[in-house]
């Protein structure tokens, strides 16, 4: 599997558009290569370089296994149209929370994971809830790393 953004290269910045110092809308995602028997996919970005500890910016599940992309600007609700998940982030939010460091030049992971199950965790499922309903569930994945760098 691939992962991919139009909005910024695999190792590269990722656009202030995407983080606390725009409107802080999710870029652009797109994939392929997802393995047969995939029922649906599960989405976690988060910074390993915050602080205190790895800091959870998106947790997102039940993402249909025909899709192959997920817009700009995904709406922060608990429940999409297409029956796409989103859980609570260290923002103490649903949905996406753009790159926001406090210092330095930190590394933002998305990682994408084809799934057996269906999942139907509530929306307060955090992203250890989603690693643990994930436990040999994951039939591949796919990783893209972008960085930022406050101004």
């Amino acid at each position: 599997m691939e992962l991919k953004s139009s909005a910024f290269e695999a190792g590269g910045a990722i656009p202030a558009k995407y983080t606390c110092e725009g409107p802080d809308v999710s870029p652009p995602l797109s994939w392929s290569d997802v393995p047969t028997g995939t029922k649906t996919l599960a989405l976690i970005m988060d910074d390993p370089d915050a602080p205190m500890g790895t800091w959870v910016h998106w947790v997102a599940w039940d993402i249909p296994a025909t899709a192959r992309s997920l817009d700009e600007d995904i709406p922060k609700r608990d429940t999409l149209a297409n029956g796409m998940k989103q859980g609570t982030t260290d923002f103490r939010r649903i949905g996406y929370g753009g790159p926001c460091p406090p210092s330095g030049t930190h590394r933002y992971f998305f990682k994408l994971y084809a799934l057996d199950t269906t999942l139907n965790l509530p929306n307060s499922t955090t992203k250890k809830d989603l690693e643990r309903a994930m436990q040999g569930h994951i039939l591949k994945q796919a990783e893209l790393m972008g960085t930022y760098r406050r101004k």
